[in-house]
């Protein structure tokens, strides 16, 4: 007999490849629109949300005992789910340490809380070896989260730039939950002198030819190298397994890849 919550509605991919992971997707009936990971999900299981607006009769059909979601973004769907009497978990992780202490949560409201701790050790065990294969020379990356504005990356990601050898050009920022509040300029960036850009556009494919002919970065190293690399924004800006089980690994190729200025 499965103990915790056994009809749960993931508003967020995250959650659901945490669920899959731990062989426990049967619990899961019903998912966001933006899944990705893993690909089987979205066969196997009904699309009930976008990621701001979900489809709230839907969701009561379901007749889930938990919906989980995650950010300050989904308040407003959140708020509506709570009005019609469900149980609404939204978590707000933003830090590397925050997403490992929300999947440890979930794992124990399913009471699979050994084999989650297992999953966490084993990822936390990859960071530390990735930090010790840090190059002496670590370049300086402008991670672009959004075209217009322009917003830098969430602090989870400027953590892993870090780990992988790589200094955020914005690192000041990175504790800056909300997005509003980590948008710069064209100019910032160039004055920054990034040696790579990495974008990953929020849901979007980035627009490269947007990057290369940006006025204020003709100068920078990024540009004059053609040091422009993109990541899925699944594997990125997910707070969650594909970070360590993909994401990470992508982030390393591109850093310990980049030419000494």
């Amino acid at each position: 007999m499965s103990l915790g919550p056994k009809r749960i509605v993931c508003l967020t991919e995250e959650t659901t490849e945490l669920l899959y992971l731990l062989g426990e997707e049967d619990r899961i009936v019903g998912i966001t629109a933006y899944t990705v990971r893993p690909p089987e999900a979205k066969i196997e299981k009904p699309i009930v949300t976008a990621f701001i607006s979900g489809h709230i009769p839907k969701i009561k059909e379901l007749k889930p005992d938990l919906v989980i979601g995650f950010s300050d973004i989904q308040a407003q769907l959140s708020h509506d789910l709570i009005k019609e009497g469900l149980s609404v978990l939204i978590l707000n992780q933003r830090s590397l340490k925050e997403i490992f202490e929300s999947m440890i949560l979930i794992g124990s409201l399913i009471h699979r809380s050994e084999d989650t701790l297992r999953l966490v050790d084993e990822w936390k065990n990859k960071l530390d070896i990735i930090y010790k294969q840090k190059k002496s020379i670590q370049p300086k990356i402008f991670f672009q989260e959004w075209d217009d504005p322009i917003i830098t990356g969430i602090e989870w990601v400027s953590e892993l730039i870090e780990i992988c050898g790589g200094v955020d050009c914005f690192s000041d920022l990175k504790a800056r939950s909300m997005a509003k509040d980590r948008i710069v300029t064209a100019k910032d960036v160039a004055d920054k002198n990034p040696e790579a850009i990495i974008g990953s556009w929020c849901g979007k494919k980035m627009d490269r030819r947007w990057v290369t002919e940006k006025t204020e970065w003709q100068n920078i190293p990024a540009i004059q190298n053609d040091q422009i690399h993109e990541i899925e924004s699944s594997v990125i800006l997910q707070p969650g397994p594909a970070l360590f089980l993909e994401g990470v690994d992508i982030l390393k190729k591109i850093i310990h890849g980049i030419p000494e200025s």
